[in-house]
C-alpha cells in the first residue's frame, strides 16, 4: 500500500515520460542539404511563432540600424543566399519545406562579436562582427551558417532533446522513489535516497555531456557544411571560411576541451570545412548552370 501511494503521487510525470518517449519515436524527417535523420517533436509553425515574439521584443530593446553600407551589404547577401535556399529547394521539389519562412535581415549596432537567426527566416547581424568578416565572403560565411541552423529546425530539435532528457529522467526519478517508498526501515530508505540521488546526477551530467553537447556540436558542424553549400550556389568564394574562423577564433579566450564544448574546437572546425570545400564546389557549379 506505501508503495503505490508513492507512485500515485507522479502518475501525470510518468505519463508524460512514456508520451514524449513515444512520440521521439516517431517524430522523425530528413535534414535538408546532408539527409541526416532528426527527431523533431513540435510542429515548426509553433516553434515560429515562438520566436517571432521573441524576435520582435529583441527589435524593440535593440532598434536596428535604418540605413548605411552595412545594412545594404547584410541585405545583399541574405537576398542572394535565400535565393540560393529557393533555387535548391525548387530544384528538389521541396518548395513547401518554406511555406512557415518570412525572411527578413536586420542590422543593429552592438560591438559584440555575434550574429543569429531564428526559426523561421528572422536574421539579425550585430555591427561588431563586420570587421571579423571583412568583405562579403567573409559576411556570407556568417550567414549562410546561421541561415543553416534555420533551414536544419536545430532549433526544434534541440526543444525535442531536452523534453526527450527531461521526461527520461522523470520516469528515473518516479521509479527510484518507487524502490524509496517501497523500504521496510529507516536505514534501506536512507539507502534508496542516496541512491537515487547519485544515479539522477549521474544520468543528469551523462546527458549532457553524452548526449546534449555531442548533438550542439553535431548542429554547429551541420550548419558549418550547409553554409558552404549555400554560398557556393550563391556564388560566394568559399576559401573565406576557414580564414573567417581563424579570425574568430583570435577574438575569443581559452576554450573548454572539446568534449564539453557547445561547439567543435576550432582545429576541428577549419579542418571539416577545408574537407567539405571540394564537394560544395561541385554543388555550387551545379545549381549556377
Amino acid at each position: 500500500m506505501k508503495t503505490f501511494r508513492v507512485f500515485v503521487k507522479r502518475p501525470l510525470a510518468v505519463l508524460s515520460s512514456m508520451l514524449v518517449l513515444s512520440l521521439v519515436i516517431v517524430a522523425c524527417s530528413r535534414v535538408p542539404f546532408t539527409n541526416r535523420r532528426q527527431t523533431k517533436l513540435l510542429p515548426n509553425s509553433q516553434i515560429n511563432t515562438l520566436s517571432i515574439d521573441q524576435y520582435k521584443q529583441f527589435l524593440s530593446d535593440n532598434p536596428p540600424v535604418r540605413s548605411g553600407a552595412q545594412l545594404d551589404q547584410v541585405r545583399r547577401v541574405g537576398n542572394k543566399l535565400v535565393q540560393a535556399v529557393q533555387k535548391y529547394y525548387s530544384t528538389n521539389g521541396m518548395t513547401d519545406d518554406l511555406k512557415d519562412f518570412e525572411w527578413e535581415f536586420n542590422l543593429v549596432d552592438d560591438p559584440n562579436i555575434n550574429a543569429f537567426c531564428m526559426p523561421g527566416g528572422k536574421v539579425v547581424v550585430y555591427t561588431g562582427i563586420m570587421s571579423v568578416a571583412q568583405n562579403e565572403d567573409g559576411l556570407a560565411v556568417v550567414m549562410g551558417h546561421e541561415i543553416a541552423h534555420a533551414l536544419a529546425h536545430h532549433g526544434n530539435e534541440r526543444m525535442t532533446q531536452q523534453l526527450g532528457t527531461q521526461g527520461a529522467l522523470m520516469l528515473g526519478d518516479a521509479i527510484l522513489t518507487m524502490r524509496q517508498g517501497a523500504a521496510t526501515d529507516e536505514a534501506s530508505a536512507a539507502r534508496a535516497a542516496r541512491t537515487k540521488t547519485v544515479l539522477l546526477a549521474a544520468a543528469g551530467a551523462g546527458a549532457q555531456v553524452g548526449l546534449l553537447l555531442p548533438f550542439s556540436r553535431k548542429h554547429e558542424s551541420e550548419a558549418d557544411q550547409i553554409g558552404l553549400y549555400l554560398m557556393a550556389i550563391a556564388g560566394y568564394d568559399l576559401n573565406a571560411a576557414v580564414p573567417f574562423w581563424k579570425r574568430m577564433e583570435a577574438q575569443g579566450g581559452a576554450t573548454p576541451p572539446e568534449f564539453m564544448s557547445t561547439h567543435p574546437s576550432p582545429s576541428t572546425r577549419q579542418a571539416n570545412l577545408q574537407k567539405w570545400i571540394p564537394e560544395a564546389q561541385a554543388i555550387g557549379a551545379q545549381y549556377r548552370k
